[in-house]
């Protein structure tokens, strides 16, 4: 499995790719940043974020799109400015017929580095860790970036519950506060 993992900002947009297979090694393929001008007006800032995605995905072929949900900032203006980045990330996505998966932060994190309130330092010493890499991602947006597509992968290797074997489900009864199954 190839996943491109982005995490969306108007400024820097970082992308990481990821291969993975299921219970096998884990390994960076690339990963970078997409810059935008502040001088430029916004429009323009997300179409060279959208062509630059398409760009991406055109090139390595993923099977997979990981975008990093919107965190809520006290700056409402930085929220939805963000979320116009998401939007063109998501649409490039769509139009490229990729499978498109959101993550919240906390989920990221928690995938990663095992709880979802990881420090940024956390989740890149985890991804070092995992990926086997000498140096974490630079910047810290790549970073980022590459631990979205890290916790698609290694969500995807979860079997679902429906996957399980008959004998390895559990028989769920309720019991009631005597102890007397209901």
């Amino acid at each position: 499995m190839l996943v491109l993992g982005i995490d969306p900002g108007t400024a820097l947009t970082g992308y990481g790719v990821v291969r993975g297979e299921p219970f096998g090694a884990l390994a960076l393929v690339e990963c970078g940043v997409i810059r935008t001008s502040a001088r430029d007006p916004l429009p323009v800032r997300l179409r060279e974020i959208y062509e630059d995605v398409r760009a991406l995905i055109d090139r390595l072929k993923p099977d997979a799109l990981a975008v990093e949900d919107v965190f809520y900032s006290r700056n409402v203006r930085t929220t939805v400015v963000l979320g116009h980045a998401r939007g063109v990330v998501l649409l490039a996505g769509e139009q490229a017929n990729l499978p498109v998966h959101e993550y919240p932060p906390a989920e990221i994190k928690k995938a990663v580095v095992g709880t979802g309130a990881a420090t940024k330092e956390q989740v890149q010493f985890m991804v070092t860790r995992l990926l086997r890499l000498r140096a974490a991602p630079q910047p810290s947006d790549a970073a980022d970036a590459v631990a979205a597509a890290l916790a698609h992968v290694m969500t995807a290797r979860l079997p679902r519950l429906g996957e399980l074997a008959p004998s390895a489900t559990l028989s769920l009864g309720t019991r009631s506060m005597r102890g007397r199954k209901t």
